[in-house]
């Protein structure tokens, strides 16, 4: 039992720090109190969020407790974690309308009932002065700059603000309060887990475990799923966009997002990348991972609804019923295609729509074009579609 327990903890983890001491706490056979924290900076999360949600799932459906910690007091620092540039403040206003959010979101992964959310505020906001300064002295200059940012930017001349070096302190300082046995992250938040096992010590307690996380890639599978790199999928997005583009990552890709994402067994997964390695149509099982992930964040109904209508939209060539529209002025009497999708917004550049007319992804009224040098006339309104996603309807006049 214990051995299936420690595989269930294994699964997608980057890895365990110090797995032998999980394993001693694991056999005390009582609930450990599972961290992880979560700065409201940004009003929604996304798929690449729910990797550290789904891991707190699994501990809490093997009986532990999951403390959901939102950080609105270290969010008004900012974590400079991964930044080149000290990060701006948020308002206190901004950080309790996002932690709101959060709320309401997290709750469609973890069981409420059996969930602690926790403010670190409400202990933060009592440290005196003196306090911070004590907490401060348990740290040294010289091992917050073994930090690979913080490394990089001091040597690099960028400036590195003194309240920057209290943040790995704070989010530290909330493992003592909160005498978590388990704490949860990125890979990029190593550093900071590590000084809250180091905190815990100095005093007297247990230190915490470490399970680091891996950084989701976004849906180009490169960068990592981020809002402002446009390549995320937010839980809160509607079924249909949910489902475009789900079914718009790579094969590759699906495998990954089938380990983080994913609650279905991890044998029954072996099983179906087999079948594909056999021969079989990666699309079945990407259907069914973007229906799991619609339930869980909609429901079934509209998992089942939102496959019925991307097959009508793509499989049979409907057009969505909206999308943007647009009136160009054409010169010379006829307006040139790349130039057209870029100011349509379908593409980035005009160079990128030569290359996406080349690679055949180009249609006008559901039809494929390929020569790269075609001229729209004028008194024409047509739909042109770039991939899978991007429609608009065009209007040339003279």
């Amino acid at each position: 039992m214990q051995q299936e327990m420690l595989d269930q903890i294994r699964r997608g983890a980057d890895e365990i720090l110090v797995e032998s001491e999980l394993i001693k706490k694991l056999e005390e056979n009582r609930p450990l109190r599972i961290k992880a924290g979560f700065d409201p900076t940004a009003p929604d999360l996304h798929l690449g969020h729910t990797v550290l949600i789904n891991k707190l799932k699994q501990f809490q459906d093997l009986g532990h407790e999951v403390l959901f910690l939102i950080g609105d007091f270290t969010a008004m620092i900012g974590d400079p974690t991964g930044k080149n540039v000290t990060r701006k403040p948020l308002s206190k206003d901004d950080v309790m309308q996002n932690a709101q959010t959060y709320q309401e979101q997290v709750f469609k992964i973890l069981d409420p009932e059996k969930t602690q959310v926790v403010f670190n505020s409400s202990w933060l906001d009592q440290m005196s002065p003196a306090d911070m300064i004590q907490l401060a002295a348990k740290h040294t200059v010289a091992r917050m700059l073994e930090r690979d940012d913080f490394n990089k930017r001091y040597k690099g001349g960028q400036p590195i603000a003194i309240h920057e070096f209290l943040y790995p302190l704070i989010q530290g300082y909330d493992s003592v309060c909160l005498k978590s046995d388990v704490e949860l992250g990125g890979t990029d938040q190593k550093f900071n887990l590590l000084v809250g096992r180091q905190l815990q010590e100095i005093d007297g307690q247990s230190p915490q475990t470490i399970l680091t996380m891996p950084i989701l890639e976004g849906l180009d599978g490169v960068q990592k799923m981020s809002k402002s790199l446009n390549n995320y999928i937010g839980i809160s997005d509607k079924p249909d966009e949910m489902f475009g583009k789900m079914m718009s990552i790579s094969d590759d890709l699906m495998w990954r997002y089938f380990e983080l994402l994913s609650f279905k067994p991890l044998a029954e997964i072996a099983q179906w990348k087999k079948q594909c390695d056999e021969g079989v149509n990666p699309r079945d099982f990407k259907v069914a991972l973007a229906q799991e992930i619609i339930a869980r964040f909609h429901s079934y109904e509209a998992a089942k609804q939102a496959l019925e209508n991307f097959e009508a939209r793509f499989k049979r060539g409907a057009m969505p019923d909206e999308m943007d529209e647009f009136e160009f002025i054409a010169d010379s009497g006829a307006y040139p295609i790349a130039n057209l999708l870029k100011d349509a917004g379908l593409t980035k550049s005009t160079s990128d729509a030569i290359r996406m007319i080349k690679q055949g992804a180009v249609k006008i009224n559901g039809e494929k074009i390929s020569d790269p040098k075609l001229q729209v006339t004028e008194n024409t309104e047509q739909v042109y579609q770039v991939g899978k996603r991007k429609f608009a309807k065009v209007k040339i006049s003279a």
